[in-house]
Parts: C-alpha cells; sequence; structure tokens
C-alpha cells in the first residue's frame, strides 16, 4: 500500500483525500518511482475544480521527482536507483510512489537536487515553451510577463534577462516587486497601485511590446492586448483569475493585428525529443547560474489543500514543493 491525494469529485481544495492505494508492479514499458518532492502548479487547482473537467476519480499532480524502485518489462536505459523527474503527461504524482511511463522520465542531473527538479521541471519547460516556441525572444526586446514574482515568472524574467531582453513584470505588493527585481525583471509593475498599460507604453515611448505572457487570464487578457505594439502576439497560458471568454478574430485586427497564442504544455512535451532538448537546455541555464530555482515554500504532500488555498490566494511567491 501507499498514500495518495485522491479527488472523487470537482470542487475547492477539500475535495482532496489523503489515503491508501494499491500499486501493483510497472507494466510494460513501465517503472515504479518513489517520489521525493512533488511540483505544485496552477493546472492542479483548474483540473481539481473543474475548470480543466477530468474523468474522476483520479490522483492529480503534473510533476514531480524521485528515485527508480522497480523497473517494467522492457525498459532497458533507466537503472534501479537512479534520480529521474517528469513533467506533464501522464498526471498523478501527488502520491508517495507510482507507475509511470518510462519514455516521460528525465535524468536529473548530480548538481541538481530533487526538490530544485521538481520545483523547476513543468515551470521551467514552460517557461522554454514561452520563450523559444510561442515568441522568441531576441537580444533587446522588451516583454511583459505578468505574475512576474510566480513560479513560471521568476524562471521567465531570469532566462529572458539571460538572453538579452528587458522585461516589464506586473506584480501585486511592493514586495512581490522587489522578488521581480532580483529575479531580472528591469521594470516592476505593481497593478494594485500603477496602470500597467500606461507604464508599458511609457517604457516602450508609446509602441507597445511584441509580446505579453499573461497567465492571470480573465481580469488582464484585454489590457494585455493594450500593452501590444502591431503584429504583437498575446500568450494567454493560465486563467489564475478565471477563463479568458471567445475573442472575435475582428478584435485582434483592432487591436493592432495582433495575433493570440493559447499553448499547453502537454502538447509541446509531447515529442519525446522537443522533451528531451527542452530538459537540456533548462538543466544547462539552471547549473550555470543564470537561472535560480527559488523554492518559496514547501508544503507535506498530505497537507496539498493548504498548498492550493495558499496558491490561489496568491499567498506564494516563487515554486510550491510537496514533501511526500
Amino acid at each position: 500500500m501507499t498514500k495518495a491525494m485522491r479527488v472523487y469529485e470537482h470542487g475547492g481544495p477539500e475535495v482532496l483525500q489523503w489515503e491508501d492505494i494499491e500499486l501493483g508492479d510497472p507494466g510494460e514499458g513501465e517503472v515504479q518511482i518513489k517520489h521525493t518532492a512533488v511540483g505544485l502548479n496552477f493546472i492542479d487547482c483548474y483540473q481539481r475544480s473543474g475548470l480543466y473537467p477530468m474523468d474522476l476519480p483520479i490522483t492529480l499532480g503534473a510533476e514531480g521527482a524521485g528515485v527508480i524502485e522497480a523497473l517494467g518489462p522492457g525498459v532497458d536505459d533507466l537503472t534501479t536507483g537512479q534520480r529521474v523527474a517528469y513533467a506533464g503527461g501522464q498526471i498523478g504524482s501527488y502520491s508517495e510512489a507510482r507507475n509511470i511511463l518510462a519514455n516521460v522520465l528525465v535524468p536529473i542531473p548530480d548538481n541538481i537536487e530533487d526538490q530544485t527538479a521538481a520545483a523547476m521541471m513543468l515551470k521551467g519547460l514552460t517557461a522554454h515553451m514561452l520563450l523559444f516556441k510561442c515568441y522568441a525572444v531576441q537580444p533587446g526586446n522588451t516583454i511583459l510577463m505578468h505574475a512576474a514574482a510566480g513560479g513560471v515568472g521568476s524562471i521567465v524574467c531570469q532566462w529572458a534577462n539571460a538572453i538579452g531582453a528587458i522585461v516589464i513584470g506586473t506584480v501585486g505588493s511592493k514586495e512581490k516587486a522587489k522578488k521581480a527585481k532580483a529575479n531580472g525583471c528591469h521594470h516592476p509593475v505593481n497593478y494594485s497601485t500603477e496602470n500597467f498599460v500606461e507604464r508599458v507604453k511609457e517604457l516602450t515611448d508609446g509602441k507597445g511590446v511584441p509580446v505579453v505572457y499573461d497567465s492571470i487570464g480573465l481580469n488582464t487578457y484585454d489590457k494585455s492586448m493594450d500593452c501590444l505594439d502591431m503584429f504583437g502576439c498575446l500568450v494567454s497560458f493560465g486563467n489564475a483569475s478565471g477563463p479568458v471568454p471567445a475573442i472575435e478574430p475582428l478584435t485582434l485586427m483592432q487591436k493592432g493585428s495582433i495575433s493570440l497564442s493559447r499553448p499547453t504544455l502537454f502538447n509541446y512535451t509531447s515529442d519525446p525529443a522537443r522533451r528531451l532538448a527542452a530538459a537540456s537546455a533548462l538543466f544547462d541555464v539552471v547549473s550555470s547560474g543564470k537561472v535560480n530555482i527559488e523554492i518559496g515554500q514547501t508544503f507535506p504532500l498530505a497537507e496539498t489543500a493548504a498548498a492550493h488555498t495558499a496558491l490561489e490566494s496568491r499567498q506564494t511567491m516563487g515554486s510550491t514543493v510537496l514533501i511526500p
């Protein structure tokens, strides 16, 4: 028997149930992994609440790190005792141990700790997708990153800074503004006291930016479009304040012939070669010291409901890790 956080109905954090589950031997192409650290992400909350409906019952969790305890038939490129991490694809990391397809795992370099790996995989691969796929940020570009002090935002600010871009980032408090600044955000904008559209226009001599990365959703998407330069791109990759309503194509023309991207990491990492290349780039930039993975807070895995509450109420900074 092993423990897992199960969901039997959509709802608030109270629907999360910590209980015993049976864990059999790994099947064909699978390994059994004992988790040492589990990452917390907004998509977990969306799946729990029903914003992203799931077939129930289910064990949530999109990323984790741990040690391989057993190999299933057909697995010959991994070994027991090996440290591995994963993000995207098969959910179910809210567990002490699980069986998972071997081809979604990435070996953890010796110089990266398990908690760091669990905190960086989904957010770091998301940052890679945003910066190199959704819009290829170039040196000298000025970009706008919402939630600049959050898990993804902290990584994007540092990585974009390493590329040579100028980062404008929105935050909700003075404390978060300081945190964003420390992570390479050149111009933190406190949206509780400043109009971020006006500030972006001021910083860009009225032009706007070529790309806005928006994980807030409902409360920001319209103003995000107003921050774009002609033919700019709005990358909407989250719904922290609620889902974005339908946007008419004519609106994109009226806002300056802009484009809209709505990516998901699960599509980006569905190709094994692309996933490994992105993970390699992530490990390299973290190992170089150009990107620091901040674990702002940890919670016992058994107290995941409290972690969800903190995340949804914007009480967290950096990444949150759940400890089995």
